[in-house]
């Protein structure tokens, strides 16, 4: 981003960064969220790869950048470009909303408040002393790996195909009574689930992880922290394997969204109508965020 593209559009300037990031819905729900407030703003899509990130981030901020979001693969490099981390993005080591401060950018996630607050208040579910299992280790899981426990779960078993990342996860929750890494492939020997996480891209082509159907217990929940067409596969076996309710990631995404406005704008906007006219368009919709 140029100088000259700051002069293009003054005033300060939001985004979500990732990649790929094209399909994404936050510049529609931060335009929603700021014609329902009467705040104007800047929102766009900004494509960055991994190793290109920090030069990226730096010439937003260059260019009047005051806030960002983060989706795949950035938000745990994200967080070690961070002046400083709020609680949720320290303990989850991924940063999935930034804040402009003089000292550099401040760091916040708000996937887990955005997830769990979608699963009680929109979905009138009950998370407490649920045995849960997340399926992934990586920026998405660890984004709400604490706020479930925060909520009031019961044991959190994390597995992933990489056994390291699932122990890097447990290590950095700091709950080993409660928190259980295993490797993938272990997950049919674990027993019932009352809650069961995809945190994992699965849906965009790498494969859905192989699972029993015995992990889900008797009215058990299962939740893909994708939405739209990339949420497919997974709700689809959660339905065939006999999961009393399904919920996707729209929700969270909508929530999520809300909180990371109320950090740069001081003011929580209403989500019930942004996430109807999200939802009326599920069949078009694909997971960017």
């Amino acid at each position: 981003m140029s100088p000259a593209d700051a002069d293009a559009y003054p005033g300060p300037r939001y985004a979500v960064f990732g990649q790929p990031v094209a399909h994404s819905l936050s510049p529609t729900i931060h335009a929603a969220f700021g014609r329902a407030l009467s705040i104007p703003l800047r929102y766009e899509a900004i494509e960055a790869a991994p190793d290109a990130f920090a030069d990226t981030l730096a010439a937003f901020a260059a260019a009047g950048g005051r806030g960002g979001n983060v989706t795949l693969p950035l938000k745990e490099r994200a967080a070690t470009l961070c002046a400083s981390l709020g609680e949720s993005a320290r303990r989850a080591g991924a940063v999935n909303t930034l804040v402009r401060t003089p000292e550099g950018w401040h760091g916040e996630n708000t996937d887990g408040r955005g997830l769990v607050r979608d699963l009680t208040d929109r979905a009138g579910l009950d998370l407490r002393a649920r045995r849960t299992l997340l399926i992934g280790a990586g920026g998405a899981a660890r984004g709400v790996a604490p706020a479930l426990l925060d909520a009031g779960i019961g044991d959190l078993y994390v597995v992933n195909r990489t056994g390291s990342r699932a122990d890097a996860l447990a290590d950095a929750l700091g709950q080993p009574g409660r928190v259980h890494p295993r490797y993938l492939d272990d997950a049919g020997g674990l027993g019932e689930f009352e809650l069961v996480i995809n945190a994992t891209s699965a849906g965009r082509g790498s494969g859905l992880p192989v699972l029993p159907r015995s992990v889900l217990a008797n009215r058990a929940v299962a939740v893909d922290l994708n939405y739209g067409e990339v949420a497919v596969p997974f709700l689809s076996w959660a339905r065939a394997a006999g999961a009393h309710d399904v919920v996707d990631g729209l929700g969270m995404l909508v929530e999520q969204a809300a909180e990371g406005f109320a950090l740069w704008h001081g003011v929580r906007p209403e989500t019930d109508e942004v996430y109807r006219q999200l939802r009326s368009r599920n069949a078009l919709l694909v997971t960017a965020d």
